[in-house]
This record gives C-alpha cells, sequence and structure tokens, in this order.
C-alpha cells in the first residue's frame, strides 16, 4: 500500500492536469490554481528539508578530524549560519550586511565559476572544429562567420558577415534546434504517461515495475 497510494495521487494528478490543460473550465482553473498554491508550499518545505540535509551532511564532515574536506564543509556552514543571522538579525534590505555579502562575495563568487567554463568551451572548440573531414570543415566554417558576424571585427571586414550569421542561425540552425525540440517534447510526453500509469516506478525509489 506504501507503494500503491503515491502512484494513486500521480495518477490523479497527472489526469487532471491533462484534462484541465486540454479542456479548461472554471472550476477546473480555480483547482488548478490551488493546486499551484500548494506546490509553492511543499516547495518551500522542499527547500528546509535540503537546507537541514545540507546542514547535516556538511556537520559530519566538519566534526570528522580525518576529513580532507573539513575545511570546506567549515566554510559552507559559516556561510549558512552568518547569512542566516544577516538576514533574520539584520534586515534584508539595502545598506545591510546580508545584501552586502549577497553582491560583493556571492555574485562575484558565481561571475568567477561562470568565467571558467570559457576555458572548457575553447578546449572543446578546439577539438570539435579540427578539419578532419568534410563535415568538419563545414562546422569550422560556420562557426567562424557565427563569431565573427557577433563582434564589431566582423562588420568591419565586411558587412555579408553578419547576414550570414543572422542567416547561419535563423535557417540551418533554427531547424536542428527544432527537430531537438520536437525530439524532446515526445521523450517528456511518453515519460509523463509512463509515470501517470504507473509503468515508470523509479521515483518511488525501487526499480522499474
Amino acid at each position: 500500500m506504501h507503494r500503491k497510494l503515491p502512484m494513486y495521487i500521480c495518477f490523479l494528478f497527472g489526469a487532471f492536469m491533462l484534462v484541465q490543460f486540454f479542456i479548461p473550465h472554471r472550476t477546473s482553473t480555480a483547482i488548478y490554481e490551488t493546486i499551484l498554491d500548494w506546490v509553492q508550499i511543499i516547495y518551500a518545505f522542499s527547500l528546509l528539508v535540503g537546507v537541514a540535509l545540507l546542514i547535516k551532511h556538511h556537520a559530519i564532515i566538519a566534526t570528522r578530524p580525518s576529513a580532507k574536506d573539513r575545511p570546506y564543509s567549515g566554510i559552507v556552514l559559516g556561510g549558512i549560519i552568518g547569512m542566516f543571522i544577516f538576514g533574520i538579525f539584520f534586515g534584508r534590505g539595502e545598506d545591510t550586511a546580508f545584501l552586502w555579502v549577497f553582491k560583493y562575495v556571492q555574485a562575484p563568487m558565481q561571475a568567477t565559476m561562470f568565467s571558467l567554463l570559457s576555458f572548457f568551451v575553447a578546449s572543446a572548440a578546439f577539438r570539435g572544429f579540427r578539419a578532419r573531414n568534410t563535415q568538419a570543415v563545414f562546422l569550422l566554417v560556420a562557426a567562424l562567420i557565427v563569431m565573427l558576424g557577433r563582434v564589431p571585427v566582423g562588420d568591419m571586414i565586411s558587412g555579408f558577415i553578419p547576414k550570414a550569421a543572422d542567416w547561419l542561425l535563423n535557417v540551418p540552425s533554427m531547424a536542428a534546434r527544432r527537430g531537438i525540440y520536437i525530439g524532446i517534447a515526445l521523450g517528456t510526453i511518453s515519460t509523463s504517461l509512463r509515470v501517470i500509469l504507473g509503468i515508470e516506478r523509479t521515483y518511488l525509489g525501487g526499480s522499474r515495475g
């Protein structure tokens, strides 16, 4: 019963969302809006559970003398506790410690982490743009045109380069993206139907079937 009840709930809500989407009605729309409110409440509690598990995980590592990641876990715990204290006791408005840490500590660290991705993108592009065959040559030429068309240097070289870059993005690239989107939509539909009908049960924590 502890496995069948979640399946029944999943089927009930999945079928309701499906019917409500294709057959909207004032009653079903009101119920749908109420469900969305409950989703926000559940999401808030899931965040609390996630934070509690994160604190528990890093507290175990921080109190383990032989752990190599002990200093990093201490930093995580210190950041969580510090932001909690700043937000609760000193407010979250302008000119507060909470907003200062968010703007001048967290935001620069996020920008630094994302900027490191450029090196991985450059190395992947170097490996992918090697002209080993005809397809790779076309890919290399298209990539060069798009990159030059997105910067002022390309327009300085020739006014044709930005137009060619726009054409590559709007015609062949868009066609490929639409094919990928269609595949994603079909995969999402099939997976959703499998979950609603109880065929896919991995979300229950067990094996399929």
